[in-house]
């Protein structure tokens, strides 16, 4: 877990954190109703973070959009969940919160029963006292907790998806080797896009292949000679020379190397081990990373092909989802609409190929550019939501 404070959106509750310049808690008082004016406009309210008064200072609950400000006062570091203590649903988090320091959470609540739980680090975690609000709306969304336990089911049916994908991978691959040393551009140009697109739809594996991926699908980034760098291989250094007029001659060795790199990852593969807490987070970088390398045109070496990896890539958003939605469907309210929207992307990007070929991306109109943006910068907002329910929580 990363050392810096992160906050998260449960369920679609707005969660903000940063650090509060200036706070002094005594005894966990209520801040607002101490007198001190809030510059946000928001009721806030002091709590105590530590094992011996967790959710200390919450004597006055109220409905409504508020602030609690957070503040450690033992001496190692705590997250802290609020959290119904009937089922432990979470309606918000803050974690990475330093001794002596103050984090905000910002959330909306209504009728109902909360308590804070603050969980230190090694060591077992409090639950504070049972706060009851009687009036205002209902409750705001809340999700029960996903622990590393919930996520490791789907992680092992998303790599046995994986490993049949690998095995399908080594055939395209090896046509694409055949068709070069057969020396016909054309079908080598055809087993080249079948080939990547079947890998761009493993995208939530990449982090477990580890070096693999740079053989297989690296590009010119980070090397001095560009295109003409030695450690420039796999997919994009065929594909370069291929839309680029070399000879088929001059891309047997690399496609050969790219065939070899891709047996060993699938054999190698058996043995591999994902982490079952990063799966949801994957759902969302693969999208994140369509926006910011395909949508852009910066992994375009001749093929033209970006909309084609992007449809691939939804693909690959569609098959974590699919191992993760058990656990999504009790937790996340929007997931029917966050299907929708991808079926909406998909018929989007299908729109861009006509006749068995796709429309490069700089021969998209103004609005075809901002619309294809659109869909797709949504549809990573709402996987932003995915992420957060399914990073995997403590609840001891």
């Amino acid at each position: 877990m990363s050392s810096t404070a992160r906050t998260r959106a449960v369920g679609g509750v707005l969660v903000v954190g940063g650090l509060l310049a200036g706070l002094l808690l005594t005894g966990g008082a209520d801040g607002a109703e101490a007198g001190r004016a809030a510059p946000d406009g928001l009721p806030h309210t002091g709590i105590e973070v530590s094992p011996g008064g967790c959710g200390r200072g919450w004597r006055h609950p109220r409905p409504g959009l508020q602030v609690f400000d957070l503040h450690n006062t033992s001496d190692t570091a705590a997250e802290v969940y609020l959290k119904n203590p009937a089922d432990g649903s979470v309606h918000g988090e803050v974690e990475g919160i330093g001794p002596g320091t103050t984090r905000q959470l910002r959330v909306r609540l209504g009728r109902g029963a909360y308590a804070f739980m603050c969980l230190p680090d090694d060591a077992h975690a409090v639950t504070g006292p049972t706060v009851r609000i009687a009036g205002g709306g209902p409750p705001g969304p809340a999700a029960p907790p996903v622990t590393e336990h919930d996520l490791i089911p789907p992680a092992l049916a998303y790599q046995k998806w994986v490993a049949k994908g690998l095995d399908g991978l080594v055939g395209r691959t090896g046509r694409l080797r055949d068709a070069l040393a057969d020396g016909d551009r054309a079908a080598a140009e055809d087993a080249w896009l079948s080939a990547h697109l079947a890998y761009e739809r493993l995208g939530a594996a990449y982090g477990a292949f580890g070096d693999a991926d740079g053989k297989i699908n690296g590009t010119t980034a980070g090397l001095p000679d560009g295109v003409r760098d030695p450690a420039f291989t796999g997919f994009h250094r065929i594909e370069y020379g291929l839309w680029h007029g070399r000879s088929t001659a001059s891309l047997r060795g690399p496609a050969t190397a790219l065939a070899d790199a891709v047996k060993a990852l699938r054999d190698d593969w058996a043995e591999a081990r994902m982490e079952p807490a990063d799966l949801g987070l994957r759902a969302h970088e693969i999208l994140e990373n369509t926006l910011q390398f395909e949508l852009t045109g910066r992994t375009d070496y001749g093929s033209g092909s970006n909309l084609a990896t992007a449809r691939a890539n939804l693909d690959g958003t569609r098959a974590v989802l699919a191992r993760l939605r058990p656990l999504l469907v009790t937790r996340y309210h929007e997931l029917p609409a966050l299907e929708r929207k991808l079926d909406r992307a998909q018929e989007l990007l299908d729109g861009f190929r006509r006749d068995g070929h796709w429309t490069p991306l700089d021969r998209l109109d103004r609005r075809q550019r901002e619309r294809t943006d659109a869909v797709l910068g949504d549809l990573v907002e709402r996987l932003a939501s995915v992420a957060t329910l399914c990073d995997a929580r403590r609840t001891v």
